[in-house]
């Protein structure tokens, strides 16, 4: 896995290119036959390259096989920049569509229905959002970007009210905070320390919900990323190591005494948590071959063992070039797997079955990364009709 520094200098030559690539409109393709569930459909939130304002929302409608591309600028034509610049999370709560653009410094809420924008949330750097009886807990680098091992800046979690979108508190963390997970009442916050490279911080801060106060930091392992907690008391933790000596690697923390319990080697971009199987995606650095490995793995999280080295059965892997987002429908049990592809260009998303046997894929904006379930209601039309 190359380093990120790297990455973010590649990505700004690129995006100083960016008008010899093909820019796509709102449109939409029929990919597959209606799948009748109580998901209407799922939205993919398409990062674009650092730089470009290339953020799109895309919409799978699985009720009638249709996918839509660019759906925010149809919705809202009028809005300058369309979504922005470089989309990195999205969610659901209640009625609302929430999309945090990073580098815009912003959190774009709509309606979950139509898209259509409903507000505007500023917040500087910010990364990713959860939520809890009422709130949306935000975190956010807090300062500018700039890759410094002297960076002196810590970050923090905002708290902000889902009902009138004004910011509430905020509670400092480490450096650089990144995924955030709530389990019981307390909010957990992976530090990655990212731009202070090399000097990159190694823990997860323990926020209690009720007095939004940092209790605890407790020591993991460095450059933290992703979280997410299971139904048995575990807090799944992803390390990106430090893209040399160190690889990235999944630890387990016991949330009932917020203690480290064991780690397993296995490379983990991302991942997502379906019932007892936590499905793992990752670019294994291999220094032998001098190249990115694809990891497409299978934890379980009872078991605490890895059960499977590739849940793609037919080869389809073979197609894959970067692996980049990850989910997996709640009912039927399908895998959606993106390809970010060279990041400058649009990518492609993948529908694998319980097989892991390819059902579909269809073109994606650039840099295809998360994704937000629309459950179906009966008064509810799905988006995009």
């Amino acid at each position: 896995m190359k380093h990120p520094l790297y990455c973010f200098l590649l990505l700004c030559c690129f995006a100083a290119c960016r008008k010899d690539v093909e820019v796509f409109p709102a449109e939409e393709e029929q990919i597959s036959g209606p799948e009748p569930a109580g998901i209407a459909g799922f939205y993919l939130l398409n990062e674009g390259n650092m730089g470009s304002n290339k953020a799109t929302l895309d919409y799978c409608n699985l009720e009638t096989g249709d996918y839509h591309r660019n759906l925010y600028a149809e919705a809202n034509p009028g809005v300058p920049k369309e979504l922005g610049d470089v989309g990195n999370d999205l969610r659901i709560y209640g009625s609302k569509l929430y999309a945090v653009i990073n580098c815009s410094n912003k959190i774009e809420v709509m309606d979950a229905l139509t898209t259509r924008r409903l507000g505007q949330i500023d917040l500087p750097n910010c990364r990713y959002i959860r939520f809890c009886e009422g709130s949306a807990y935000v975190t956010s680098y807090a300062g500018p970007v700039e890759v410094n091992p002297e960076y002196r800046q810590r970050g923090f979690v905002a708290r902000i009210d889902t009902a009138t979108l004004q910011e509430t508190g905020r509670c400092l963390v480490g450096y650089q905070p990144e995924e955030l997970e709530i389990a019981g009442n307390k909010l957990y916050v992976a530090n990655s320390g990212g731009y202070r490279f090399p000097n990159y911080e190694n823990t997860i801060s323990v926020i209690d919900l009720a007095s939004f106060t940092e209790i605890r930091r407790m020591e993991v392992a460095i450059n933290l990323h992703r979280l997410r907690a299971d139904r048995h008391g575990n807090l799944w933790v992803t390390s990106r190591g430090d893209y040399y000596t160190k690889t990235s690697r999944l630890y387990r923390v016991d949330t009932t005494g917020d203690v480290p319990a064991d780690s397993l080697s296995v490379a983990v971009s991302n991942f997502w948590l379906a019932g007892d199987s936590l499905y793992l995606i990752g670019m294994q650095w291999n220094p032998v071959s001098l190249t990115d490995e694809p990891v497409y793995s299978i934890v379980d999280v009872v078991g605490k063992t890895i059960v499977s080295r590739n849940f793609i059965t037919d080869g389809s892997e073979r197609s894959i070039r970067t692996p980049y987002g990850i989910a997996v429908h709640p009912q039927t049990g399908d895998i959606y797997l993106t390809d970010a592809r060279n990041h400058i260009s649009p990518g492609v998303l993948y529908c694998f079955g319980r097989d892991g046997r390819q059902k579909w894929n269809v073109r994606t904006g650039d840099i295809p990364a998360h994704f937000a379930f629309l459950f179906r209601t009966a008064s509810a039309p799905s988006p995009g009709l």
